[in-house]
């Protein structure tokens, strides 16, 4: 079925072994391993239960592990020059300076350290960004592979995969997963395939190999946030082709046409699904979202806290989650911490629209703008999480390719004249 997306290499050769475009092969492992670290080791109920300590220590394994391969791989500490980098280094000032309070905790310097590894690989890593889909097809693979996580823990046991504490929706039975995080998942890995399909980097059967499921587990959870995400984000990539490539151009057609139908014929049926039995009201304050925003921004704060933040910590305010990652960076990275994440948003965002019109460049697009939605329900952009490894794709799909070495010119021998003739 033409695995180009999903397949591993069977019977490759070393990991060493250079992949395409003269990236070595085990980068993949490295972008997989920074993968696993952001999985988290908080959700739902598995079916075998799994400590905490246990998820902790195999997430930061993993991240301790592709740091260290990624400095075996690049030891001459070759890095490429990147404002997306430089950003999200600055943004350990303030992260390090609110986490250093006597007050604060051991697990907010945990943290921090956690973010600068997290940060170096991408450093160690940025050798190899070119520009290229290298690193957009290690993001698919990587994806997919914990969606078939997902779907086996589904049918070993249903009832664990759908438990009624979240509403009947997806979740990870084999390892803790929560149902936004599925929906992000199947999101990202559906968008970069259907942009792989229009660019004709692979072929259609290969594509719908890892779609056609990752659609059908992304209706599962129920989750509103991803689909909004996959969907604007399709439109404004499909869109950045549309005047380059006349495949996008039919395809932006026929989805049109069939969303138009399609709202048309089940508009109860797909009000129903974005309600998800929720009354009006709890939809209008985002499932009680709106309540903690208040009272994080009523929080009485000192100087120091209001610029600085109060440390990196779990993402929540008096015990509630915080759900909104602008909110979640104020609260523990400050203003600084805001103005350095919108910075990163900005500067990553205008080069994107800055760059011709090409297939690396759409599939930027459609992450920058994922990201960007997810952000008002969702949170990551502060730290190391699943959102940031997608920026530092896109950060890597804008790499302007470097240009081709000079071929060499062959030396003309130089003719020897005889003595008599130099006379």
């Amino acid at each position: 079925m033409g695995g180009e997306l999903t397949s591993g290499a069977a019977g490759a050769p070393p990991a060493a072994a250079p992949g395409p475009g003269g990236t070595p092969k085990a980068v993949g492992i490295v972008w997989a391993l920074l993968g696993l670290n952001t999985l988290g080791s908080a959700g739902a109920k598995t079916v075998v239960p799994l400590p905490r300590s246990l998820i902790q220590m195999a997430t930061m394994g993993a991240l301790v592990a592709a740091f260290a391969l990624a400095l075996a791989l690049n030891p001459r500490l070759r890095i490429r020059a990147s404002a997306f980098l430089f950003l999200l280094t600055l943004l350990l000032v303030p992260s390090v300076i609110a986490s250093v309070q006597p007050d604060v905790g051991f697990g907010a310097l945990f943290r921090c350290t956690r973010l600068a590894v997290f940060v170096g690989t991408l450093w160690l890593l940025s050798h190899w960004w070119d520009g290229g889909l290298t690193f957009v097809r290690y993001h698919i693979r990587m994806y997919f592979a914990v969606l078939v996580l997902v779907a086996a823990g589904l049918v070993v046991a249903p009832g664990t995969a759908m438990p009624e504490y979240y509403g009947g929706r997806l979740v990870g039975a084999l390892w803790p997963l929560t149902p936004p995080q599925i929906g992000q998942y199947a999101a990202i890995v559906i968008g970069l395939a259907v942009l792989l399909v229009l660019g004709r980097r692979t072929t259609a059967g290969s594509a719908a190999v890892v779609v056609v499921p990752s659609l059908v587990l992304l209706a599962m959870t129920h989750t509103r946030t991803a689909t909004l995400g996959l969907l604007i984000g399709l439109v404004l990539a499909i869109g950045s082709l549309v005047l380059t490539s006349a495949a996008a151009r039919r395809f932006f057609a026929w989805a049109v046409l069939c969303a138009t139908v399609a709202a048309v014929a089940f508009s109860s049926a797909l009000r129903a699904w974005f309600l998800r039995g929720q009354s009006q009201e709890n939809f209008a304050n985002l499932t009680g979202r709106a309540k903690v925003w208040d009272a994080l921004l009523a929080e009485p704060r000192s100087t120091g806290e209001k610029v600085f933040g109060t440390g990196l910590g779990d993402k929540s305010f008096d015990g509630l989650p915080i759900d909104n990652s602008w909110l979640a960076v104020y609260d523990e990275q400050g203003l600084i911490g805001v103005v350095v994440v919108a910075a990163l948003v900005v500067v990553i965002g205008g080069v994107a629209l800055l760059r011709p019109p090409s297939l690396p460049r759409a599939c930027a697009i459609f992450l920058i703008s994922y990201c960007a939605i997810s952000s008002y329900t969702e949170v990551g952009l502060g730290d190391a999480s699943a959102y940031l490894l997608h920026l530092a794709l896109a950060a890597s799909l804008l790499v302007a390719p470097a240009p081709p070495a000079p071929l060499p010119v062959a030396e003309i021998p130089r003719r020897r004249i005889p003595r008599w003739a130099r006379r």
